[in-house]
């Protein structure tokens, strides 16, 4: 099921909005690839929290298992997964998009993801590598911009006029590659098209020498919840072969999919 995209302005003015809890969450996204390990001093300037407040909850994170400490430094420990696992796990129908996934994988020898939507960026959810293609390593959890993306665009494209027009108050429309799309009415364009043909093809828009091809994934009502993609190399696989070869085994997962969460009743 698709989500509206909520704004930062509800959220603050929201009387049930609970700032601590807004801070924890800012204090765990303070660290990444880049940053596994964070002074207090670095993790109070990513968050804008004062040193005080950011100790605070810093050792109540530590004293939960969710974050350790050495040197001065503190680091994510293990136990963080648990929060992620929780939502994979209460959703079963990632495995089933992940089996029919193997098995498309298995036939293309390319890799495939699925996500869905959360705010302006795509979550990856599913994720059964081929090669490596891209400079940044994809995994589940990772989060890419919407717009530059194919199965963003599948699931933009699914949006009521209403979501779509909050998505662009909220989207920051950069140049991620020399040929991404930036300007809105031309972004409408191209949803408008992937919303007349079911899917979505990305040429080297979000990063050069990547391409890949995306559908949408129905849940049990008919709606969009995810997209599913195939990504290849763009020296290697042309876009004709890519759009002859692959999208329609790509198109023919997507509809097994569907009909196992039919079959199932999943997220109906």
């Amino acid at each position: 099921m698709t989500r509206a995209v909520a704004t930062t302005g509800d959220r603050a003015t929201s009387q049930d909005f609970v700032r601590a809890v807004d801070r924890v969450f800012a204090i765990v996204l303070a660290f990444g690839r880049d940053s596994p390990t964070l002074t207090l001093s670095q993790v109070a300037e990513r968050t804008g929290l004062t040193r005080a407040s950011a100790r605070r909850f810093l050792l109540t994170l530590r004293a939960l298992g969710y974050v350790g400490s050495e040197d001065r430094r503190f680091f994510l420990r293990p136990r963080i997964l648990d929060l992620g696992f929780a939502y994979l796990s209460s959703v079963p129908v990632f495995d089933v998009i992940e089996t029919h996934m193997e098995t498309m994988v298995q036939q293309l020898q390319e890799s495939s993801s699925a996500s869905v939507m959360d705010g302006t960026d795509i979550v990856y959810t599913v994720r059964v590598p081929m090669k490596r293609i891209m400079s940044v390593q994809i995994e589940v959890g990772t989060r890419l911009p919407a717009y530059a993306t194919s199965m963003g665009r599948v699931l933009l494209a699914s949006l009521s006029g209403e979501q779509l027009d909050a998505y662009f108050r909220e989207a920051e429309l950069r140049p991620l590659a020399p040929t991404t799309i930036t300007r809105e009415d031309n972004l409408r364009s191209a949803l408008d098209r992937v919303r007349q043909q079911g899917w979505c093809l990305i040429d080297q828009e979000l990063e050069v020498g990547v391409r890949s091809v995306a559908v949408p994934l129905h849940d049990a009502s008919g709606r969009v919840f995810a997209a599913m993609n195939v990504s290849t190399n763009a020296t290697r696989v042309p876009i004709e072969r890519l759009l002859n070869e692959y999208l329609p085994v790509l198109r023919k997962s997507a509809s097994a999919i569907d009909d196992d969460i039919r079959a199932r009743r999943l997220l109906a």
